[in-house]
């Protein structure tokens, strides 16, 4: 009976426990395109989302599929505000977007061009070609005229579009996986496969600080006011790091032996951090302590086998909820307990 017992209280917690680290209940759901996005952006306060559609991608074919192409939608009044079609005339797969920090621009890319778009005006800027290495990740300053690469050969690239400066950052010794650029330009964050991390001046290329990982660094994050820093690997490490002092505030507690994020981004006051998964996983955490004080599990995409759901983005919209953008051409907004 004392065995009974103790197998009936384990399973109660199991259930207690299971219940405390996931949550499918979201608050409100935007179905953009049902047959699934190859990227997906969101504005800072999650008003906006620019996503990709591909032809032919992973879902069946249903009629009320969206047009191959790039879309941006207002999430708030649920209606599209520009289709700007395809980004070059091969119809090329968009697989990176970043919305400016101001909402203005955007800027999207290939594995070998990128373009920048005026979200305003509803127009192109122009499209520029990449010729030394594949384009692995990319972000843009609110100006819309500064533009940081991270390339397959090591390189992380500061572009000023408008002066046509170039300086190539060549302190990685490996891919360069994940950049970040602060929103006026004048800094930058970059990891890589080479197990660093390093935050350095634009207009110097001097490195400020140099943050080491076990394993390769595949996403970074910038609190907007340039207080913190967040830097994570493909193992179980991730931490986040004063951006003054070069000292490390926390890690990011988990319980999992590996712990993968596709998207991150701080709340605007810096006191929690957003991540998302490739596993569809949608997390919130506790800047200071590192501790993870919610968890959901986004919608996968419908007809997919198996059912997927990579979390390209993550923000906190003005109702104070984290809204996720996923590869299921849904974004869902979850209510913070």
């Amino acid at each position: 009976m004392r065995a009974i017992s103790q197998y009936i209280a384990i399973f109660v917690i199991t259930l207690t426990l299971s219940g405390c680290f996931f949550s499918n209940s979201d608050q409100q759901r935007w179905e953009v395109a049902t047959q699934g996005t190859t990227s997906f952006a969101l504005s800072r306060d999650a008003r906006f989302g620019l996503f990709f559609v591909k032809k032919g991608s992973n879902a069946i074919n249903t009629d009320s599929e969206t047009k191959s192409g790039l879309h941006f939608w207002d999430l708030v009044d649920n209606k599209e505000l520009t289709y700007f079609g395809a980004q070059d005339q091969h119809d090329s797969t968009v697989s990176h977007i970043t919305i400016s920090d101001n909402s203005r621009f955007a800027v999207t890319a290939t594995q070998t061009n990128f373009a920048v778009w005026d979200l305003g005006m509803g127009i192109s800027e122009g499209l520029w070609s990449i010729s030394d290495g594949i384009i692995r990740d990319i972000d843009i300053a609110s100006n819309g005229q500064q533009v940081l690469l991270g390339l397959s050969n090591g390189k992380a690239i500061y572009i000023d579009l408008a002066t046509g400066r170039r300086l190539e950052f060549l302190a990685h010794r490996e891919k360069v996986n994940s950049v970040a650029l602060s929103a006026n330009g004048k800094f930058a964050l970059s990891g890589g496969n080479d197990h660093f991390a390093y935050f350095w001046d634009t207009q110097t290329g001097q490195i400020l600080h140099a943050f080491e990982h076990e394993k390769r660094v595949n996403r970074l994050a910038l609190q907007r006011d340039g207080k913190y820093a967040l830097t994570a690997d493909g193992g179980n490490e991730a931490f986040i790091w004063n951006l003054k002092t070069g000292e490390k505030i926390s890690k990011l507690r988990t319980f999992a032996r590996q712990q993968v994020f596709s998207s991150a981004r701080f709340s605007d006051d810096g006191h929690y951090l957003m991540t998302g998964s490739p596993s569809g996983s949608v997390m919130l955490w506790d800047t200071l302590s590192g501790k993870k004080q919610e968890q959901w599990r986004s919608e996968p995409l419908k007809d997919a086998r198996p059912p997927t759901a990579v979390v390209y983005d993550v923000a906190i919209d003005k109702k104070q909820r984290v809204v996720s953008a996923t590869s299921a051409g849904i974004a869902q907004a979850w209510l913070i307990e």
